[in-house]
């Protein structure tokens, strides 16, 4: 039974799109110059984070009941979203001359 997110996908597809997939499982992956096959000096350009880099540090601040709202309109992980959403910000020097 094919899961996705935990949901059950079987109910979902038809014969003709399991075939499709299985078929779809057997080829090899198809390399162009959109999207090349990785070699050995690429993959020595990825850095692995150190769990010391991942960490965000937890503060507690005062947003408007509007902008929480709107927020939360984007879904589950908005916190992540204001947090990316700041990060974006604070690199812009007009924005933060716009808000100081």
């Amino acid at each position: 039974m094919a899961k996705m997110n935990g949901k059950d996908l079987s109910c979902d597809l038809t014969a003709d799109e399991w075939q499709e997939l299985n078929a779809a499982s057997k080829k090899r992956p198809l390399f162009d110059e959109d999207s090349p096959e990785l070699t050995d000096e690429m993959l020595q350009q990825f850095k692995r984070l150190h769990q010391k880099e991942r960490i965000k540090q937890t503060v507690s601040l005062r947003i408007s009941p509007a902008t929480l709202k709107k927020a939360k309109m984007y879904g589950k992980g908005y916190t992540a979203f204001l947090s990316r959403l700041l990060d974006a910000a604070i690199q812009n020097d007009d924005m933060v001359r716009k808000c100081l």
